[in-house]
């Protein structure tokens, strides 16, 4: 018999690959239902989970959803987000540290939809998309289900940001293309956790400066999915400001995320905010970037973005959603330096985190120490160069010897590899 053709477009063709944090996340809860919970490890939900291992929501939030008149809710949203969700959306992003320029925000359906966009209206097919080696796995797959491809830059030198090989990957592309998306994913960086700095920003924008010639635009797809998991919100934010003293040919774009700042995962509701010195490239930017929303979802979830709406409409809803958000990074930072400290202590290295939900391992061979810690009833991440740990996840009753088991597996797999 023979092959059946494909009846999709050739450019689709091959383009199935299984999701991996769904999959292991899948098989723990298969081991769940086989061997009872209290002794499966599951660390690959992107949740916050409190510590009987269920996801948790702001109780602030939960009380305002649950508000909302019906009709708000079954609405459909303006294209662009409603006025007060936008305005809301740019407030709790910048709080103090709004940037002295022109800013417009255009709604999306969590930041995935916002880098949707950003990927779409700001290259050209054939282009390339830059990012850090350790990233989110998905931008990969929204540069290349848009015809674009996806070239990476070692993101640590050391135990510091690696400017110099981001500076040449970008004159490199540069080189070859108008226009460069730099995907930056800060702070509480998916999967490792960590943090630029202020100076880092500063290095980063100046080099921006410098290579956005005439006839080449930069625009920075700054993913601040995790902005409010930092131990000091201020500092996570004082870096803004520095957006504003940019030439026009470099064009910041922030990536926010109901998802996470509001334990509200599912309900896929968030913004694209861009920051210019020129009025027009502002307005450019909301317009082009409303038609696209028309073109690939249509409008968000009106529902949600009302939440938002209602919260930054009340400074006593907001005091209450910081302290609940404060104590659920309380547990995280907790477990995170739990975990911390044994892998010290067993010389298990992992990369420099600060924040975040996230913290990972090098290793070789990562699927392979993962296969040998599932059948410890241990579910992890296998990434391209090591093992993501979902430190917003997994309880500290679980966290406790865990890196211990990391380290048995992976010396398990080097000496079967030197056999």
């Amino acid at each position: 018999m023979s092959k059946q053709m494909p009846i999709a477009a050739p450019h689709t063709w091959g383009k199935y690959t299984p999701d991996k944090i769904f999959t292991v996340v899948s098989k723990a809860t298969q081991a769940k239902e086989a061997y009872g919970r209290e002794v499966v490890v599951n660390g690959a939900p992107g949740t916050f989970l409190d510590e009987t291992e269920t996801i948790y929501c702001l109780p602030t939030v939960e009380s305002v959803y649950r508000s909302i008149p019906m009709n708000e809710v079954v609405a459909y949203s303006p294209l662009e987000g409603a006025p007060d969700f936008l305005e809301a959306a740019v407030q709790h992003v910048f709080r103090e540290f709004r940037p002295a320029a022109h800013i417009k925000a255009v709604a999306t359906p969590g930041g995935t939809g916002a880098l949707h966009n950003i990927v779409a209206n700001y290259t050209s097919v054939g282009d390339a998309v830059l990012s850090s080696e350790w990233c989110w796995g998905p931008y990969k797959s929204i540069a290349e289900d848009a015809l674009r491809k996806f070239e990476t830059f070692s993101l640590f030198a050391g135990d510091r940001f690696n400017l110099e090989e981001l500076e040449e990957k970008m004159t490199a592309l540069l080189a070859k293309q108008e226009r460069l998306v730099v995907i930056l994913n800060t702070p509480s960086h998916n999967p490792t956790g960590y943090s630029m700095t202020n100076d880092e920003w500063k290095a980063v924008l100046n080099s921006a400066k410098r290579l956005a010639a005439p006839g080449r635009f930069i625009i920075l797809a700054i993913d601040v999915a995790y902005l409010d998991y930092t131990e000091d919100q201020s500092a996570s934010r004082s870096f803004f400001p520095l957006l504003a003293d940019l030439p026009e040919n470099v064009l910041p774009i922030i990536c926010f995320s109901m998802s996470k700042s509001f334990t509200l995962y599912g309900q896929r509701v968030g913004a694209m905010i861009g920051v210019s010195p020129n009025a027009q490239i502002a307005d450019e930017f909301f317009e082009t970037n409303q038609i696209t929303c028309r073109a690939s979802w249509s409008s968000i979830n009106r529902g949600a973005s009302k939440v938002l709406a209602t919260i930054y409409a009340n400074p006593e809803l907001i005091k209450q959603c910081d302290e609940e958000r404060a104590a659920a990074l309380n547990i995280i930072k907790s477990r995170a330096a739990l975990f911390s400290s044994e892998a010290k202590a067993a010389g298990l290295e992992f990369l420099p985190y600060r924040s975040g939900f996230f913290l990972t391992i090098p290793c070789q061979k990562p699927e392979e120490v993962c296969q040998v810690l599932n059948k410890a009833n241990v579910f992890l991440v296998p990434l391209a160069k090591g093992i993501r740990i979902s430190v917003c996840a997994v309880p500290t009753s679980k966290m406790s010897g865990l890196a211990v088991k990391i380290k048995k597996a992976i010396e398990r797999v080097t000496v079967q590899g030197n056999q």
